[in-house]
C-alpha cells in the first residue's frame, strides 16, 4: 500500500458508523470476479453477494460506495465509509493503519501472465498501484510499471509496454481463459495472506459483528459454495 496519511486516523475516533444500523461498504468496482460494475451500472460480483449476506446476518443495513483503489484505505480512515470489502489481502503494513476481520477468502496464488510462456518475469512487470504485487515487484529487481486500475495492467502486456503482469490468480485466470491463447500463465508464486474486510481500528463492535457473520458462513457451509460460484472449482476453500 502507498504511504498512508496516518494523521487521518484521528478522524476515525469521531467518525463512527453512518448511523446505529446503517453501514457503508467501500469497494473498488473494478476487480472481477471480486467486485465490478455490471451492465445495469450496479456493484456486482463475489463481494457484493457476500457483503449483502454478511449484512443480513449481522442485522445491518448496508449501503455500497465505490472508491479508487489507491485511496481506499485513507478514505476509510477519514470516515467516507465504514468498511472495505475489495479483494484486499491482509498484510502487516495495512494492519498498522486499519483493522481486519477474519479472512473470508483463503490465501490464493499470484500469477505472472504474458504473451508467451518464456516471457521475462525479471524484465518489465505491470502491477496495480498500492497492491502487494507492486510491492513484490519493486523488491524483486524487475522494472515495475504501476497502473491505477487492473485493466490497464493487462493492456500494458497486450500492447507490449510490459513483458508480464503480476496479479491475483482469481483475477487473471478468467482473462487468460478468454484470450484465445493471446495470454498465457508464465509462473505462479505465493505472496500475501487471505482476503478480509478492513475497518477503522476504533470500530471494534463493527469488526466483531462481521467476524461473527463470516464465521457463521464458514460454520454452516455456505461460504465455500459462494467461492466456487465466483472463482471456479479449483479455488482455495475453507
Amino acid at each position: 500500500m502507498k504511504t498512508l496519511i496516518l494523521t487521518a486516523a484521528a478522524l476515525a475516533l469521531t467518525a463512527g458508523l453512518a448511523s446505529a444500523q446503517t453501514v457503508r461498504l467501500g469497494t473498488e468496482g473494478a476487480y472481477p470476479p471480486y467486485n465490478f460494475i455490471n451492465d445495469a451500472g450496479e456493484i456486482d460480483g463475489f463481494e457484493r453477494e457476500l457483503g449483502d449476506e454478511l449484512c443480513k446476518r449481522a442485522d445491518l443495513t448496508c449501503e455500497w460506495v465505490t472508491n479508487d483503489w489507491d485511496s481506499i484505505i485513507p478514505n476509510l480512515v477519514s470516515g467516507n465509509y465504514d468498511a472495505i470489502i475489495a479483494g484486499m489481502s491482509v498484510t502487516e503494513e495495512r494492519d498498522k493503519v486499519i483493522d481486519f476481520t477474519q479472512e473470508y477468502v483463503p490465501p490464493a496464488p499470484t500469477l505472472y501472465v504474458g504473451r508467451s510462456a518464456d516471457a521475462d518475469i525479471k524484465g518489465v512487470v505491470a502491477a496495480q498501484t498500492a497492491t502487494i504485487q507492486a510491492a513484490y515487484v519493486a523488491e524483486s529487481g524487475a522494472t515495475l510499471l504501476e497502473y491505477p486500475t487492473p485493466d490497464e495492467t493487462i493492456a500494458a502486456v497486450r500492447n507490449g509496454e510490459a513483458d508480464v503482469v503480476l496479479a491475483d490468480k482469481d483475477f487473471l485466470m478468467p482473462i487468460v481463459n478468454e484470450s484465445n491463447g493471446e495470454l498465457v500463465v508464465v509462473d505462479q508464486i505465493q505472496i500475501g495472506g487471505g482476503v478480509g474486510m478492513g475497518v477503522r481500528e476504533s470500530d471494534t463492535e463493527l469488526k466483531a459483528k462481521f467476524d461473527a457473520a463470516i464465521q457463521s458462513m464458514k460454520d454452516d457451509g455456505t461460504l465455500n459454495p459462494l467461492i466456487v460460484k465466483w472463482f471456479g472449482e479449483d479455488a482455495a476453500l475453507w
